[in-house]
């Protein structure tokens, strides 16, 4: 019978090649298989179209611990979901494919798993954080978005939108489950992220388990996908939604 593992990674993926050719997925691998502990590397694929599906299932073939979940282009949040839902180790992470946050700053987040932390989640905002090659604009931005969100939904953490969360097997179950305004599957054709990340944390507080703001290192890298200003409005737009969801009794 195969043992449960320790620690499920989970990265979730949208048209990928630049990253996967500059070796992000050779660092994950290597860093995970010198590690003692059980471990699954879980690729969320979100409907790829630039080759990426292909590249990552060649790249399963490199240990029979990496699995490959191939959705509908939903964007991130379903796609996360997917993937954290089919994990089955004791502690489930979640981390961006282009490792702005390296991997092996898990270690930061695991350690207060053993305090009784099920919901850990890495911040690039609290003191002995480390960010790098941010631009003005977006730090600017996320500041302000930060604010937004302590106001109305999650007060006393300052970076609800790092892309580096580690969750308890149990925790994982219960608030991914329970997601409303992010929990469909549904095909879209933007990459927008959205707040999901508000929501997953929203219910966390709502529902009384303790959580974790860890600082981590973080690296901007350049994308496309952002649009720092029409992102902000959107995802403001979806924390008031969240709210008025919880009003209508959404979350009992």
């Amino acid at each position: 019978m195969q043992m449960k593992p320790y620690l499920s990674v989970v990265i979730p993926s949208y048209n990928e090649m630049k990253n996967i050719e500059r070796g992000v997925l050779d660092e994950v691998l290597e860093y995970l298989q010198k590690q003692a502990y059980g471990w699954e590397l879980i690729m969320s694929d979100d409907g790829s179209t630039d080759g990426t599906a292909d590249a990552l299932d060649t790249f399963a073939k490199r240990d029979k611990r990496i699995k490959i979940l191939h959705n509908v282009h939903a964007g991130k949040a379903p796609t996360v979901k997917a993937g954290m839902l089919a994990a089955s180790g004791e502690w489930r992470l979640f981390t961006d494919f282009d490792q702005s946050t390296p991997l092996a700053d898990v270690e930061k987040l695991l350690k207060y798993a053993d305090e009784g932390f099920e919901v850990v989640i890495g911040s690039r905002e609290i003191v002995g954080a480390r960010r790098t090659k941010e631009s003005f604009l977006r730090h600017l931005m996320g500041r302000v978005f930060n604010i937004v969100v302590q106001a109305l939904a999650i007060p006393g953490f300052l970076d609800t939108q790092c892309g580096f969360k580690l969750f308890s097997a149990r925790a994982t179950k219960d608030l991914y489950n329970s997601l409303y305004i992010y929990g469909k599957m549904e095909e879209r054709r933007d990459a927008f992220t959205g707040a999901f990340d508000v929501e997953l944390l929203y219910l966390g507080l709502k529902k009384g388990y303790q959580l974790k703001e860890v600082p981590i290192h973080w690296r901007a890298h350049e994308s496309d996908r952002v649009s720092p200003i029409k992102d902000s409005l959107r995802m403001v737009r979806d924390i008031a939604a969240i709210r008025i969801a919880d009003l209508r009794g959404k979350y009992k």
